[in-house]
């Protein structure tokens, strides 16, 4: 299952043999062992970035050691960018260097980073730390206008591309567009 942070999450456990006994094990929204052939595992707000629920069924009366399952949950957040490092007009052939700050994304294995000029990709940076809790990533260009590009507009984009579970389309957010001036 893919879920953004703080957002709720209902998955159904389902038995399709006799059993003695069904539920779910999780740090949040476990259920208890019940006979029923359904069991849903409910969250209405995670926030846990490394929960691994996982659903149980106790099949045989003597023996109660469960056939257990995992079930992978995905988090992920939403990402603000900013470009920072430069104010007013640029001058033509000198180089500037923009930078754009994705703030508290997770999982980080699964954004890219794309610069854009008015409609042209400039770039583009893939990630490959594990790490399933938030961290803030950066990624720099460096530009050398010339008067062809005054007005033109820089952007980057973050897209979290969580696979064929994830959210169609991927989650994606662009920062503000900064106008290049120059003399």
């Amino acid at each position: 299952v893919v879920v953004e942070y703080g957002g709720s999450v209902a998955v159904n456990c389902t038995a399709t043999v006799m059993h003695y006994g069904m539920g779910w094990e999780a740090s949040e929204g476990g259920v208890d062992k019940t006979k029923d052939s359904v069991v849903t595992w409910r969250v209405s707000d995670l926030r846990e970035w490394d929960i691994k629920p996982y659903c149980y069924i106790n099949y045989n009366i003597t023996h109660d050691t469960p056939c257990q399952k995992e079930l992978p949950v995905t988090i992920y957040n939403s990402v603000s960018i900013s470009i920072v490092n430069h104010r007013g007009p640029m001058k033509e052939g000198e180089r500037y260097k923009l930078q754009c700050d994705v703030l508290d994304v997770a999982p980080v294995q699964n954004l890219t980073l794309k610069w854009y000029k008015r409609q042209t990709l400039l770039s583009q940076t893939t990630f490959t730390d594990t790490s399933i809790t938030p961290v803030n990533e950066t990624a720099k260009i460096q530009i050398r206008p010339d008067r062809a590009d005054d007005e033109a507009q820089y952007r980057c984009e973050a897209e979290l591309d969580l696979g064929v579970q994830g959210p169609k389309p991927p989650p994606k957010k662009t920062s503000r567009s900064l106008n290049a001036i120059v003399h």
